[in-house]
């Protein structure tokens, strides 16, 4: 049985949302930021998530399943939470009521993964550390930016002068478009036509000549185990959980397959080179032989951004050959 308790306004979330945002302000100021994460379950009542992107607001529920008897239930707890959080986005935020997006967020496998949800196709920009990325909060589950990787675009950008850096399951580009404007050398690949073409016009929004830069569609997993041969200082791996894409030869588990990514990628280190390896599989334990074979650091607290409470978002490593010198 669902236990609700009886809340008869908005004070109480609208309340959060005031002292997060003021919590806020000195990240979005010195970033120079105007996407982040305003609110992570932080009242076991109101169990959303909420993100700011620009003027918009993206609100994020756990899809569930219930029994008969407790959907009516469950509808009315939901109809009345939405209009306490869009009263709350409204007074707090000054976000009106046609830019609050609802969505569910729940397990995806396959093409679901990446399926549209919406046919808007309205885009805006957004801003982050000098950065500028388009985002469209309707057509797609995620908004074509993940929030929780800023830090890492950040480390990235630094780091890439000069540079030849290899961005897998590079999604929109975002963290190729860190790469180059840090003034890295790049080469995108991703399976989707459309994402790399998103990262394309990324490039060109942050006047980046996408033509000095190398695009690729391919399934990553083929074009690793054999056919990549280039040397690079930095590759970034932030593979899905899992997938069966249709333009896979095979599905794909991250914590199954993770070794079989990582390991032929070494060899395609620089000897200073820095893989860079993330996923968000909330109970992930890393390779035994990756451990004992290359030099590992966890990176993950440090590669979480200060706006999440969800301290298990993602996992972050930086993988080096163990005898760099």
């Amino acid at each position: 049985m669902i236990i609700i308790q009886n809340m008869q306004d908005h004070s109480i979330i609208l309340n959060r949302l005031r002292k997060n945002l003021k919590k806020r302000k000195s990240l979005i100021k010195n970033s120079n930021l105007n996407a982040y994460r305003l609110y992570e379950k932080d009242i076991p009542e109101y169990p959303y998530i909420i993100d700011i992107f620009n003027q918009y607001a993206v609100v994020y529920e756990k899809g569930k399943k219930f029994d008969d008897d407790e959907v009516e239930e469950l509808t009315q707890t939901r109809q009345r939470h939405q209009k306490h959080i869009i009263s709350a986005l409204k007074e707090a935020c000054d976000i009106p009521t046609s830019h609050i997006v609802f969505k569910t967020r729940q397990k995806q496998k396959g093409k679901d993964q990446y399926q549209k949800i919406m046919r808007s196709e309205e885009f805006f920009i957004i801003k982050e550390l000098g950065m500028k990325f388009r985002v469209n909060v309707h057509d797609y589950l995620d908004p074509g930016l993940f929030l929780d990787h800023r830090p890492l675009r950040k480390t990235i950008k630094e780091t890439s002068k000069n540079k030849k850096i290899l961005n897998l399951f590079a999604y929109t580009g975002s963290l190729s478009v860190a790469a180059a404007l840090g003034g890295g050398l790049v080469t995108t690949i991703d399976m989707s036509k459309t994402y790399l073409n998103w990262a394309w016009e990324n490039f060109l929004l942050n006047e980046i000549d996408p033509e000095k830069h190398e695009f690729i569609q391919a399934d990553v997993i083929n074009l690793v185990t054999n056919e990549l041969n280039t040397k690079y200082d930095i590759i970034i791996l932030d593979p899905p959980s899992f997938s069966n894409s249709k333009r896979m030869e095979d599905n794909f588990d991250v914590q199954r397959d993770h070794g079989n990514l990582i390991k032929p990628l070494m060899k395609n280190l620089t000897s200073n080179g820095i893989l860079y390896f993330s996923n968000n599989y909330r109970k992930f334990k890393l390779d035994t032989e990756i451990l004992d074979n290359y030099a590992v650091k966890d990176i993950t607290l440090k590669s979480i951004p200060a706006d999440f409470r969800d301290l298990k978002i993602h996992t972050c490593f930086e993988i080096t050959n163990k005898f760099t010198s």
